[in-house]
C-alpha cells in the first residue's frame, strides 16, 4: 500500500489562510493524506475571526496552534502550497510547490473571510482530486 501524500500548507503568521487550508483538507481527505501547516513568522493564535468562520461550517480550530516553518516539514512533504510567503518560504527539488494567491484574513470580519474561506475549500478539493483521484 503507498503512503498517503503529504501537503504542507504554508503563509507567514499561520493565523489563517493555512489553517483554514490544513483543516479543510483534513476534513475532506479523511486519512487519505497527511496534513500540516506552519508559518514563516508564526504568531501567538489564530485570527478569532478565522475562528468563527471555520465554526461556522463545523470545523473548530481552537485547539491549533500557529507552527513554525522548518526545513525538515518542507523536505518530508510531497506538496507546498504557499500562501503570501513570497521568497521566505524554501524550495526543495522533487517538491511539489504551489501559490495560491489569496487575501490574508488579517483585520478582516467573519463576514469577510468566508469568502477566502470557501475559495481555500475550492481548491483543496481540486487538489485532494490530484492527490487521491475518485474522492
Amino acid at each position: 500500500m503507498a503512503e498517503p501524500p503529504q501537503v504542507l500548507f504554508v503563509c507567514v503568521h499561520n493565523a489563517g489562510r493555512s489553517q483554514m487550508a490544513a483543516a479543510l483538507l483534513d476534513r475532506h481527505a479523511a486519512g487519505r493524506v497527511v496534513v500540516r501547516s506552519a508559518g514563516t513568522q508564526p504568531v501567538d493564535q489564530i485570527n478569532p475571526a478565522v475562528l468563527d468562520a471555520m465554526q461556522e461550517i463545523g470545523i473548530d480550530l481552537s485547539g491549533a496552534r500557529p507552527t513554525m516553518l522548518r526545513d525538515d516539514t518542507v523536505r518530508i512533504s510531497d506538496v507546498v502550497i504557499t500562501m503570501g510567503c513570497g521568497d521566505e518560504c524554501p524550495h526543495y527539488p522533487g517538491t511539489r510547490h504551489l501559490d495560491w494567491p489569496l487575501d490574508d484574513p488579517a483585520g478582516k470580519t467573519a463576514d469577510q473571510i468566508r469568502p477566502i474561506r470557501d475559495e481555500i475549500d475550492r481548491r483543496v478539493r481540486a487538489l485532494l482530486e490530484q492527490l487521491v483521484p475518485g474522492t
